[in-house]
């Protein structure tokens, strides 16, 4: 069996059909979705991009791993168990068309080949899937007839949401400069300031007022990026090996629009950002429709391809194999409980059940927001209600099973320190110098 894994970067699961949402943004997602399996409750264990690759790959929690943060000057630790080196391993031929070496080194381990596509303009996030189908599918060519595993990385929905001239209507009508609109209003809290504003009008329209016509972008680039996905699975079509491979979509975190002082970023442990896609294509096997509501989370997805390869899962890994729930053999939940946490913009920790999400700060956020906020996610499910101070018993109740898990996960690793306290924010003040210097966020 065949393995392509697909990351969409920065794909929120808010803003896909087959996650009710009400544009039509994935015509073709939502198409492999409906004719196999997908995962309704995937949360992110670690944002931004660093700490939740590193958990896919490792099949660790961040506190394990010890990447907590984007940009850490941290190195993982050279005995973690990583996906693509056991896959090579086991005698699989190991390809990434990706550009995450460009943001930590450990991203090439185990792969036999490494491609990074050619940046357009100064940033990898503005590069178009077009580049990378261009290096993936002549690959697919010349080595599909070997026993492969593709690691194929879009960027297309991150910032600064630059979709092709042709898409830029498709979700939106009426004026995006209006000076009678004022929703953008607090955009200059944002750590890039008066620049954050600068990027979109530079690359959309100069003197934007309305935070939908943004919006509208992200969306624009989502539909965008589905054709990508198309013509990379058509092309398996086309060579014939489509019957003979696995394919896994998923997407390492969302993005929030502009809730909570939030605009257009990925931080903030809120559902909008940390519920992401997972669907599984594995032929033979996943019945069309099926949909899978339990809590799951990336660390799942690295033991959940090494059963389907029929590889050992390392203990090493904390995350548990889906293969009984993509089988029918099991309808249990995996977990009471989901835990994540953010150290970049922002620090914080997070603890969502099935009814509640309960977000704890170690760190006052620029935004001014609480240090401690609840919502009831059946009555709220956008939370934006926080009821943290009308229900103070189950604030403690939660609270108290967060810090459990903390301390029990920090006893289990050795460390005498929450891991958010001891690495500090990594963009905190220094976020202009950071991208400046660095050219991605």
């Amino acid at each position: 069996m065949n393995i392509l894994l697909i990351a969409i970067d920065t794909l929120s699961a808010r803003h896909m059909g087959c996650y009710g949402y009400q544009r039509d943004t994935s015509p073709f997602l939502d198409q492999v979705a409906q004719e196999n399996a997908l995962f309704e409750s995937l949360y992110c264990q670690a944002i931004p991009t660093q700490p939740s690759f590193t958990s896919l790959y490792t099949g660790q929690y961040a506190i394990t791993h010890g990447i907590v943060a984007h940009g850490t000057t941290r190195q993982l630790n050279e005995e973690a168990p990583f996906l693509s080196t056991l896959l090579q391993q086991h005698g699989y031929t190991t390809c990434a068309v990706d550009n995450l070496s460009s943001h930590q080194e450990w991203f090439t381990r185990g792969y036999e080949f490494y491609i990074t596509p050619r940046q357009t303009g100064q940033y990898a996030q503005a590069t178009p899937w077009e580049a990378y189908n261009a290096r993936a599918i002549p690959w697919l060519k010349q080595h599909k007839d070997e026993q492969f595993f593709m690691f194929v990385h879009y960027w297309d929905p991150h910032t600064p949401y630059i979709p092709p001239e042709e898409y830029r209507g498709l979700f939106y009508e009426g004026d995006p400069t209006d000076p009678s609109n004022h929703s953008l209003d607090g955009l200059e809290r944002h750590p890039l300031g008066e620049q954050w504003r600068q990027w979109f009008d530079q690359h959309l329209m100069p003197g934007i007022t309305d935070a939908e016509y943004i919006r509208a972008m992200y969306d624009s680039e989502i539909r965008y990026v589905d054709n990508g996905v198309r013509q990379l699975l058509e092309t398996m079509d086309d060579l014939a090996i489509a019957d003979d491979t696995l394919v896994v979509i998923f997407s390492d975190h969302g993005e929030m629009m502009y809730k909570h002082g939030i605009y257009f970023d990925h931080h903030g442990l809120y559902d909008e950002d940390i519920h992401v896609p997972l669907i599984v294509r594995w032929p033979g096997v996943t019945n069309t429709g099926v949909r899978i509501p339990h809590l799951v989370q990336h660390i799942d997805i690295a033991p959940t391809i090494l059963d389907i390869a029929d590889i050992a899962i390392p203990q090493e890994m904390e995350g548990s194999s889906l293969v009984p729930y993509l089988t029918g053999k099991s309808d249990a939940p995996l977990y009471p409980y989901l835990v994540s946490l953010e150290c970049t913009r922002q620090m914080k920790w997070a603890l969502r059940t099935d009814r509640y999400k309960y977000i704890l700060a170690r760190e006052k956020d620029y935004c001014g927001g609480p240090m401690r906020e609840l919502y009831d996610l059946k009555k709220d499910p956008h939370e934006m209600n926080n009821i943290a101070d009308q229900q103070p018993e189950q604030v403690r109740e939660l609270e108290a099973i967060l810090n459990g898990w903390i301390a029990q996960m920090m006893e289990q690793n050795g460390l005498t320190e929450d891991p958010l306290v001891a690495h500090g924010l990594t963009l905190g003040t220094g976020w202009k110098e950071w991208v400046e210097t660095h050219g991605y966020w």
